[in-house]
């Protein structure tokens, strides 16, 4: 079994949950996730089963958009409702024009110092197993892009938002930093993942339900695509090259039943463009 299942995840699972129930599923151990979500987080998860665990790549560096719900007045070590709380603070001198003020400061490409509580490794270690033993983590700033922040609602405290943003960004980053930039702590009570690129929430179902999406039809949606002969199959299957495609940079080759086949890259050989193929499909 090849492909993508798109998931609407629970929350109260880990993304490894999801993955382990997807295993029994599909049967087979090649299954991977495009893009973490923490337990709290629901919405959507990529799943790739067989040989699209090796196409997820291109799946967790699009751009990403999430629901969440920002509660000021009270910070936590986590920097979510699952946090200890770590200090509170009066909101009731917060104005709509501060919050709307500081949270458009975020726009743009900006410097964020992601949640100490995230999947990023630290000498190996992730940064939450790191937090959850008790040591104290900082991890240092880096560029992300938030592409747009619509207020839905400001409700006294609480600050419901909806975000567009590049891979690497942390929404309850952007919580903690509002807190912090109002003065008054802030932390995330609720997130909800509607996009992982080019995947929509509307597209995905709970896990049970979840049907597997074709690598090919999977990978048309993330890059251009050729379609292959048979003598061209039997080259790349000895990886050799082909001809060049029409488009460079990274381009999905499909064999004579339209499956996945291969990724392909034009390159130079001895002033001669050709596509040589980067990943081969394994015939199960």
């Amino acid at each position: 079994m090849n492909g993508f299942l798109l998931v609407d995840k629970a929350s109260g699972m880990t993304s490894h949950d999801v993955v382990a129930k997807a295993r029994k599923k599909c049967g087979t151990k090649r299954v991977g996730h495009a893009g973490t979500l923490d337990p709290m987080a629901t919405g959507v998860l990529v799943l790739g089963i067989g040989n699209a665990t090796k196409l997820l790549q291109y799946v967790v560096d699009g751009k990403k958009r999430y629901e969440a719900t920002i509660k000021l007045g009270i910070s936590t070590h986590t920097d979510d409702r699952e946090g200890e709380v770590l200090s509170t603070a009066d909101t009731s001198g917060l104005t709509d024009e501060r919050i709307r003020t500081q949270l458009g400061k975020n726009v743009g490409t900006i410097m964020q110092r992601p949640s100490s509580v995230s999947a990023i490794k630290i000498d190996g270690k992730r940064a939450h197993e790191r937090v959850r033993s008790g040591e104290v983590v900082e991890i240092p700033a880096r560029e992300v892009t938030i592409f747009s922040i619509d207020i839905k609602a400001i409700r006294g405290s609480e600050v419901d938002i909806d975000v567009t943003c590049s891979a690497g960004t942390y929404i309850r980053a952007i919580a903690r930093d509002l807190g912090e930039a109002l003065g008054v702590g802030g932390h995330l009570t609720s997130l909800h993942r509607t996009l992982v690129s080019p995947f929509a929430i509307d597209e995905c179902s709970d896990l049970e339900s979840a049907q597997v999406l074709p690598t090919a039809e999977g990978i048309s949606r993330m890059m251009p695509t050729r379609s292959l002969t048979s003598e061209e199959l039997i080259e790349i299957g000895f990886g050799r090259t082909i001809t060049s495609s029409e488009s460079d940079g990274v381009v999905a080759a499909l064999g004579l039943d339209g499956s996945f086949a291969a990724l392909l890259e034009n390159r130079d050989f001895a002033g001669k463009r050709l596509a040589t193929p980067t990943l081969v499909a394994v015939k199960e």
